[in-house]
């Protein structure tokens, strides 16, 4: 790899906005935030909105859509017209 053109890997907690869980990786990005880790250093946070903590497909939970409303609405906008 040539040098001095690759961005800075290092390692960052990232925090899950919803949930509040906290995971460490490595990554380019750069934070002002910092947070304590568990082993006594100190790292840039990443807050996100969603994480594998909070999203319905790896959580399991799913959103209840009223499909019957919506049915309903279209058929009273679009009714007019097939008649």
């Amino acid at each position: 790899m040539k040098p001095g053109i690759h961005p800075d890997y290092h390692p960052v907690v990232f925090r899950d906005a919803a949930t509040g869980s906290e995971f460490l990786t490595r990554s380019t990005i750069n934070s002002d935030k910092t947070v304590e880790w568990s082993d006594g250093n100190t790292y840039p946070l990443v807050v996100v909105e969603v994480s594998s903590e909070s999203h319905p497909f790896w959580t399991g939970e799913q959103r209840l859509m009223d499909t019957a409303g919506r049915v309903e609405r279209f058929q009273r906008r679009y009714a007019q017209g097939y008649r």
